[in-house]
């Protein structure tokens, strides 16, 4: 396989790439496979004249190595990263103020995966990346974001300090989290052009990002354990966003 093209894997991921048009050169059905999981695949590869082959269900576990690919494995063109401008496009097109993620190193496709999930149903108009020490986007992200990954713009950039920079230029204002922020999430006004900044799993939004923050917030919390894992945090984030953009 070359560099441009990897595999997707499981039916929702495979069948929502097929409905975005993503490029498919060939997929993959286990010759044990559910008729119920597979059929709709089938139908739709057909649809598109892409070659079904069906093979030895080994051969998936070791095209996708500890992905549950549910006996279905598709060859397609790799992802394309978007650019900063491209998101704010789509804010511009849908004629509403950006709503942006900032992902400082998230390193977990799980975690991933889940945020873009929740981004697409949030209405998020795009999700920046970093390229180095940082999760991509992959077969196991592809498959925990049940398609999502299809229609959330993602922006991989190198330097992403120099990004917030750029969007507070473009009149973005960029939030950090941090759990010792003075301020309470829901004492935030969130009714304008936004970038949410998730931190990495263990070590949070790092310092020189911070610094390069608008404002700090925190989620409250009342328990013993004093953080949230980092998709359940965005998604706590992003639907207080919605819920104050919905109000009048």
């Amino acid at each position: 396989m070359s560099n441009e093209e990897e595999y997707i894997a499981g039916k929702h991921s495979i069948i929502e790439a097929l409905r975005a048009g993503r490029p498919i050169n060939k997929i993959w059905v286990a010759e044990n496979a559910q008729k119920a999981l597979t059929q709709p695949i089938i139908a739709e590869a057909k649809n598109h004249g892409i070659i079904v082959q069906f093979i030895d269900k080994r051969k998936l576990d070791q095209m996708t190595p500890g992905v549950q690919h549910q006996g279905v494995v598709a060859q397609a063109a790799a992802y394309e990263y978007v650019t900063i401008e491209d998101i704010l496009d789509v804010a511009k097109q849908k004629g509403e103020d950006p709503f942006i993620l900032i992902l400082d190193e998230i390193e977990d496709p799980h975690n991933l995966g889940s945020i873009l999930r929740t981004a697409d149903c949030t209405g998020v108009h795009g999700v920046i990346i970093p390229k180095r020490r940082a999760v991509g986007l992959t077969a196991t992200v592809s498959k925990i974001s049940a398609g999502a990954v299809e229609y959330v713009p993602v922006a991989r950039v190198t330097n992403i300090a120099q990004t917030i920079e750029k969007l507070k230029e473009q009149g973005v204002w960029v939030a950090g989290t941090d759990v010792t922020a003075a301020e309470n999430v829901y004492r935030n006004n969130f009714k304008l052009p936004l970038a949410l900044v998730i931190g990495n799993e263990n070590k949070g939004v790092g310092r020189l990002i911070k610094e390069k923050c608008d404002f700090l917030v925190k989620l409250p919390m009342h328990g013993r354990i004093n953080s949230l894992n980092a998709s359940v945090a965005a998604g706590v984030l992003m639907y207080e966003v919605v819920r104050q953009r919905s109000t009048s």
